[in-house]
């Protein structure tokens, strides 16, 4: 599919009255996400794990569109004790949700654990959305025209689940690691726009990727590997803005589907205007995703009893 010619953040349709949750809001494609759909109307909850942080994005944000309606989200997705406490004060403020981008990401990073004891960036990236939407979704199943947007990456192409080593304890490579957390997002976008179908719920999910852009995500894994990506997000990238397109694309776009995938359109899928892009076979394989679902599920233990009968309408 080629390009949605010139598609920016300009061109986000109205979203006066819609309610938007999205993930890392603090920095890059999070805060990007955040400022474009509060400048077109959005309510927009900025969601990260570090205050200080957050709030300065809050004032960046404001400092861009003095007008925009924000509020603020503590949450550690490496926590699952976190995940549920912040969920419960989204949900007391939002009984109705609109958007939610499931951003937040650690990249390439040394073998450490979450809290729960998962690997670090299949417990975050993956295994936090997981119970994150989860436990919003009940807000979401009966909200016409609501969307979860699950981000993933160019490296999904080379990401496996290692169901028999999900968690890098018998052997770990940081970028297999990374590559399997962003290919679990993907299949997870697919695997629950499968269920929210079965469901009849009003909420679609579906996938982007930013390509190449130039964010914090690529810094303070180590000195090698920054200095790395400081050459390539001058030479090469391009800017987080510009990043948020597809994510921003896939979240308000009127000929968005469930299932789909989006990325950047030009450079391999690396850079310029957002465009449905090819998900991989692998990634839609039923058995894949109930396995991978089934296991999140019981890690978790967040059962999406919105998606049971009677949950949604």
């Amino acid at each position: 599919m080629p390009p949605m010619r010139y598609w920016t953040a300009n061109d986000i349709s109205d979203q006066s009255g819609r309610t938007a949750v999205v993930t890392g809001a603090n920095s890059g494609l999070g805060l990007e996400t955040a400022a474009a759909l509060a400048a077109h109307g959005a309510t927009v909850v900025m969601a990260s794990r570090n205050a200080d942080r957050l709030q300065a994005a809050m004032a960046e944000v404001r400092r861009r569109h003095p007008d925009a309606v924000l509020e603020p989200a503590i949450v550690d997705l490496a926590a699952l004790a976190s995940v549920r406490e912040a969920v419960g004060g989204i949900l007391t403020d939002h009984p109705k949700i609109d958007l939610l981008i499931d951003n937040a990401g650690v990249m390439a990073i040394p073998r450490t654990e979450t809290a729960d004891g998962f690997e670090m960036q299949f417990g975050t990236n993956y295994l936090g959305h997981f119970a994150f939407t989860g436990l919003l979704l009940p807000a979401m199943v009966s909200t016409a025209g609501s969307r979860v947007v699950a981000v993933t990456s160019q490296v999904r192409r080379i990401g496996r689940i290692d169901f028999a080593d999900l968690h890098g304890r018998a052997r770990y490579g940081r970028w297999k690691a990374y590559s399997q957390s962003k290919f679990a997002d993907l299949i997870f976008a697919v695997e629950l726009d499968r269920r929210l179908r079965s469901a009849k719920a009003e909420t679609i999910a579906v996938a982007a990727h930013p390509g190449y852009a130039a964010t914090n995500l690529q810094t303070g894994t180590s000195w090698l590997q920054s200095s790395y990506y400081a050459i390539g997000n001058a030479l090469f990238a391009q800017p987080a803005y510009a990043g948020a397109w597809p994510q921003l694309y896939a979240a308000t776009a009127a000929d968005v589907h469930g299932g789909e995938l989006y990325g950047p359109g030009q450079a391999g899928g690396m850079r310029g205007y957002p465009k449905r892009d090819r998900i991989e076979a692998r990634a839609l394989d039923p058995a894949i995703g109930r396995r991978l679902w089934e296991i999140s599920v019981a890690a978790t233990g967040v059962g999406y009893d919105a998606l049971t009968a009677g949950g949604a309408t």
